[in-house]
């Protein structure tokens, strides 16, 4: 799935969730477009008409480009009358038949990536309880594409060729394959997900001694929390990445112990790396 793409399912997901949890009965938004100035609206829901499907809105105009000029949220009572906006959309908003309307901002390391719009058909305020939720609902758009974005990086880096075996460059080559494992049950969409596993058994494979050795069936979690040990995480830290319970991180750890045959956390991790299992 492309990026873009993948960026527009975790904005519709987002919708459908600040509706349920405001009440709104419409809903819409869009990403910035790369190198422009201006976002674009193309998820609806909750709408009547297309009258908003891909209406450009450049930064700094009207409700949403405000919210991006700002990099804050926005609201108006009453969208054609409000003195607070420009009104280069009003004929959009109208034939949507919409009144009150909020816009929060989905801002990724200090950049607005898209806007997160909420409307009602009449014009009454839309109150803090609305408004938050609006706001948590984009701050988990911020969240799903930050984990994209570090995942995406960890992919271009795993892709390059990489260092021989040992030495600081080859533990960081095993840093990026901890945080890859941590990441990769995070991804919702399954084709970035098993591309994420693909690059970690590549990493596996380049410093196996022998693939014959390969042996031990460890689950996938046991693989992950073997990959947070040896990066030299506790098992709180562990946990915390994986978002698990420390307790969980612990039986995956006893259990990873007990089928490769070792007495140490380290002994885990140096008979997983001789089975091919780490890097």
């Amino acid at each position: 799935m492309a990026q873009d793409a993948a960026e527009a399912v975790e904005m519709r997901g987002a919708l459908v969730r600040l509706r349920r949890a405001t009440g709104l009965p419409v809903a819409f938004g869009g990403l910035v477009e790369p190198g422009r100035q201006q976002m674009r609206i193309t998820e609806l829901s909750g709408t009547a008409t297309a009258a908003l499907s891909a209406l450009a809105v450049s930064s700094g105009n009207g409700l949403g480009g405000k919210a991006v000029a700002l990099a804050r949220p926005c609201a108006v009572t009453d969208y054609s009358a409000s003195r607070q906006i420009s009104h280069e959309y009003d004929m959009a908003v109208a034939t949507e038949g919409l009144c009150s309307v909020l816009a929060v901002p989905v801002v990724v390391r200090r950049r607005v990536r898209g806007v997160l719009y909420g409307a009602l058909r009449t014009a009454q305020p839309l109150g803090d309880r609305t408004l938050g939720a609006a706001v948590a609902a984009a701050r988990d758009v911020e969240q799903a594409l930050v984990v994209r974005d570090e995942a995406r990086d960890l992919l271009a880096a795993a892709r390059e060729p990489g260092p021989a075996a040992g030495g600081a460059a080859w533990e960081e080559v095993r840093e990026a394959h901890g945080v890859l494992r941590a990441l990769a049950p995070r991804i919702v969409d399954p084709a970035l997900r098993a591309e994420l596993l693909a690059v970690c058994g590549r990493l596996a494979d380049a410093a196996s001694p022998s693939p014959a050795a390969r042996h031990v069936g460890l689950a996938p979690r046991e693989v992950d929390v073997l990959a947070c040990v040896a990066s030299g995480a506790t098992n709180a830290a562990a946990a915390q990445r994986l978002g698990l319970r420390a307790e969980t991180v612990k039986g995956y750890l006893r259990s990873a112990m007990r089928k490769l045959g070792a007495h140490t956390r380290w002994e885990a991790v140096v008979a997983a790396r001789r089975a091919g299992l780490l890097p």
